[in-house]
């Protein structure tokens, strides 16, 4: 997708840094040949390699997807896991990339992980560490799509608060819909209060199980859409009364702990994001809100037990 220009546009050049540990080395190489075999006009050159230096240097934009993955029944040990390949990654990023290398976590938990790299990279600036909740983001989406019957992409301004776990918060009381004579908001459109308030929910918040469930493996294809969602609209930005969901650095909004890594609404111009600010917070919210920041408080505070 990415050789292709979905992230980045359909005249942007790139080259492709892919790491990947040692025992995977000659699968790299096949990913490697297969990038190669593509002939994609766009694709500069591919630098597949198992040294960290060599990944980080020069780079523009980082996309962390390694970690120790998510199975079935983990839970927050995940953390104590990926500190210490978060710290090897996150030093060659502060040394070798570029200085305003933009940042997306993806490996879970990806909003505490995300904090874990700043930690150890403390030359890129906080705004440029994001974390996914753009595939919670999609789901919430197409959520809402399939119980109107109508076009996903009619469907614009849900919005995931908080963590990328299965207590996230999927919030529709600002989303509206595309009815041909502009738009109207879900909540008028779903006459169904309570089924927001329950199965929308839990459909957002469990679609990853499910996946698992079925598979026997995490999200792969929507997740790589997502990200390149992700950073496609943060660099080339979003339409004006639009916005996306992003994990970033809480500067306080909503009543939210500064220095978290929270998912909020955000609008996207010129490769900068900003917070959407003054939307109204019912009560319900509030308790949602609310609770996933103390999941994240917890989240932090084990990482930092065991950072240095």
């Amino acid at each position: 997708m990415i050789a292709e220009g979905a992230m980045l546009g359909p005249n942007q050049p790139v080259i492709l840094h892919l790491l990947d540990i040692e025992p995977a080395s000659e699968i790299l190489k096949g990913v490697k040949m297969e990038l190669m075999d593509g002939a994609f006009p766009l694709l500069k050159d591919v630098i597949a390699t198992t040294d960290v230096t060599e990944a980080c240097r020069g780079v523009d934009i980082a996309i962390m997807l390694g970690g120790f993955p998510r199975r079935k029944g983990d839970g927050k040990d995940l953390i104590f896991k990926n500190v210490g390949i978060y710290k090897a990654q996150a030093s060659a990023l502060d040394q070798y990339a570029d200085p305003n290398c933009k940042v997306l976590v993806v490996a879970n938990p990806a909003n505490t992980n995300a904090l874990i790299l700043k930690e150890y990279a403390p030359s890129i600036p906080e705004e440029n560490i994001t974390s996914l909740t753009r595939l919670d983001h999609n789901r919430a989406l197409s959520q809402i799509s399939e119980n109107l019957k109508v076009h996903v992409g009619d469907v614009r301004n849900a919005i995931i608060w908080g963590n990328h776990s299965s207590n996230l918060y999927p919030d529709a009381n600002h989303a509206t819909v595309d009815i041909g004579a502009g738009h109207k908001p879900v909540k008028e459109l779903i006459a169904d209060d309570q089924w927001l308030k329950t199965e929308f929910i839990t459909n957002v918040e469990q679609r990853g199980q499910a996946i698992i469930n079925a598979r026997r493996l995490s999200s792969a294809f929507s997740t790589a859409s997502a990200a390149c969602d992700h950073m496609r609209d943060w660099i080339l930005g979003i339409p004006k009364g639009t916005w996306v969901s992003m994990g970033v650095y809480s500067d306080g909004s909503y009543g939210i702990q500064p220095g978290l890594i929270y998912s909020f609404p955000v609008t996207c111009k010129k490769g900068e994001w900003s917070i959407v600010q003054g939307l109204k917070i019912d009560e319900f919210s509030r308790e949602k809100m609310d609770a996933v920041e103390r999941e994240l408080i917890e989240e932090k505070t084990m990482a930092y037990s065991c950072l240095h």
